[in-house]
């Protein structure tokens, strides 16, 4: 099997998800999918003609994010005909499957040069709130399933971690974030995004509250107490009830809220993969191969579970243990989801997101797996490092993971 090189990445800032707040909201995706396509041929003058595919991530596929915005946002980015292109869904994980599916693709060598992204505008409108498999009571017997945000309450409570630590979680992610973006950990990385006449849409993250401590947070009321007494219909289970369903003696605490869970923004990154071949002929210098990827499911219920296990997983696959990576992205989806990983594995919690992560800078849901992996790059360059693990929960109950090294 051949090797998966990572030739470079790049991202958007990420802007406020709300229409008439946020930087990015008055743009189509399709032009924050093109702008880092655009920026990525830019830096690496690859021709696109050569392209063999784009395989984007985006979790909403409707209105101005349905019809292949992948393959879209690469016509608009000036792209060759040539370069074909797909979108896929796996929730919150479709940013690192994208990259998985074009590592995978050029490992078994029936492609050499592809590019791997996704874009989420969460400042599109949003139509009321399903449960996750969108209310198919069929399913919901078999496998009930909540709202993420309960999800989360219920797992905290399980697990017993207090709103105390949840909120201190918070706020180191805020202080780690706001030190990166101030020593300019994530300028290597990071494109502009202009208006169509030329000037700044926004040049630098516009998510995060400097100043925010754990005595800040601990004055926000929980998000998802209210919410997990809604009835989508009149005789369908709340959220709480689809949870009670598989675990009755759970008497859910609310512990999360706008502080200590993800930040809702739109934003776009992507990735250029190539195999040695093709990046030898044609100039390429790689920054990174990919080492194994994996993809594992857990308990729908709960939803949030498996990146405990797809990380177990992907270090089996490579052949390594949890001493072998120096630095670890777990994506901050909900504050208990990094931190059970943390505690489950016993890390180090100086080797994990230290820049920060989505509570500070936010989560545009098919975007920041792509945008997990170059920063985990970056800081590895910039730290002198060799390997890094990145995973990240997703609905459903599932979580890809992925193991790069420096080379």
């Amino acid at each position: 099997m051949g090797s998966a090189l990572i030739i470079d990445a790049c991202r958007t800032p990420r802007g406020i998800g709300k229409q008439g707040k946020g930087s990015l909201a008055h743009l189509h995706p399709g032009h924050l999918g093109a702008t880092v396509l655009r920026a990525l041929q830019e830096r690496n003058g690859f021709d696109t003609a050569e392209v063999d595919d784009i395989i984007w991530g985006t979790s909403s596929q409707v209105v101005e994010q349905g019809g292949d915005l992948g393959r879209m946002s690469a016509l608009a980015a000036g792209y060759s005909i040539k370069a074909s292109g797909m979108t896929l869904d796996r929730f919150c994980g479709s940013g690192i499957t994208s990259a998985n599916l074009a590592a995978m693709a050029v490992m078994s060598g029936m492609e050499h040069l592809v590019v791997a992204g996704g874009t989420e505008m969460m400042s599109l409108p949003k139509k009321g709130v399903l449960p996750i498999g969108g209310n198919n009571k069929q399913l919901q017997e078999l496998h009930p399933q909540s709202h993420q945000g309960v999800c989360a309450d219920a797992i905290a409570t399980m697990e017993g971690i207090t709103r105390a630590e949840l909120d201190q979680a918070g706020a180191e992610s805020q202080r780690r974030a706001l030190a990166a973006i101030e020593g300019g950990h994530f300028d290597k990385s990071l494109i502009a995004v202009y208006n169509e006449d030329g000037s700044v849409a926004l040049d630098r993250e516009e998510f995060p509250r400097p100043g925010t401590t754990a005595e800040t947070l601990a004055a926000l009321k929980p998000s998802f107490e209210q919410l997990a007494d809604y009835r989508h219909t009149e005789d369908s289970l709340t959220f709480r009830e689809l949870i009670n369903k598989r675990y009755p003696d759970v008497a859910i605490q609310h512990v999360h809220h706008a502080g200590n869970s993800s930040g809702v923004v739109d934003g776009s990154g992507c990735i250029l993969f190539a195999s040695e071949d093709y990046a030898k002929a044609h100039g390429l210098k790689p920054r990174a191969r990919v080492v194994a990827t994996a993809n594992m499911g857990d308990c729908p219920t709960l939803m949030l579970n498996a990146p405990v296990p797809a990380a177990q997983k992907v270090l089996k696959m490579a052949g390594m243990t949890l001493a072998d990576i120096d630095l670890f992205e777990i994506n901050e989806a909900f504050a208990v989801v990094s931190e059970k990983f943390q505690r489950d594995l016993n890390l180090d919690r100086d080797k994990v997101n230290v820049n920060g992560g989505a509570m500070a800078l936010g989560h545009p849901i098919g975007a920041t797996g792509a945008m997990l992996i170059g920063t985990a790059l970056d800081e590895l360059e910039r730290r002198d490092l060799q390997r890094a693990l990145i995973t990240m929960c997703a609905a459903g109950g599932m979580a890809p993971a992925i193991i790069i090294e420096r080379v």
